[in-house]
């Protein structure tokens, strides 16, 4: 039985060894690229035909559209990643956290923005003093209800 962790393994396999970026990856899938990524990482479930085609095109097994379709468990480890890409953003979190909560609540309303209706692209963009990372992150505005 095909588990999403051995999903993803394929599917890095084949990146590999086609020399794939993610964005080609998704085109094949026919689905955004940070959707794509994270759900052949394990993390969300890809529609089923988008699976099956994403399946086709890499030449992967039948069952591996099956698990990608799958809604996946999400546990996140507790402690600080020490990968460094990753530390940096639980940083921003770290340090932007209580700054984001109260900007989206003065703005919005006593509420969060979802995970779950979200959108989220990344680009790099060419700046004098460096190249930057631009990380875009739209998600639906859900109020607290009172009752």
């Amino acid at each position: 039985m095909m588990k999403k962790a051995d999903v993803t393994e394929l599917v890095y396999e084949r990146k590999r060894a086609a020399g794939l970026s993610w964005a080609k990856i998704a085109e094949m899938a026919g689905l955004s690229e940070v959707f794509t990524t994270s759900a052949c990482l394990g993390m969300n479930s890809m529609p089923r035909d988008n699976a099956d085609r994403l399946v086709a095109a890499l030449g992967l097994p039948q069952e591996a559209g099956v698990v990608l379709a799958e809604p996946p468990t999400k546990i996140f480890d507790q402690s600080v990643p020490t990968d460094p890409c990753i530390y940096r953003l639980y940083e921003i979190v770290g340090v932007y956290g209580t700054t984001l909560k109260e900007l989206i609540q003065e703005k919005g309303g006593d509420g969060i923005m979802s995970a779950i209706d979200f959108e989220m692209s990344v680009e790099k963009v060419p700046n004098e003093k460096g190249d930057r990372i631009e990380l875009k992150m739209s998600g639906k505005f859900l109020p607290y209800r009172s009752w």
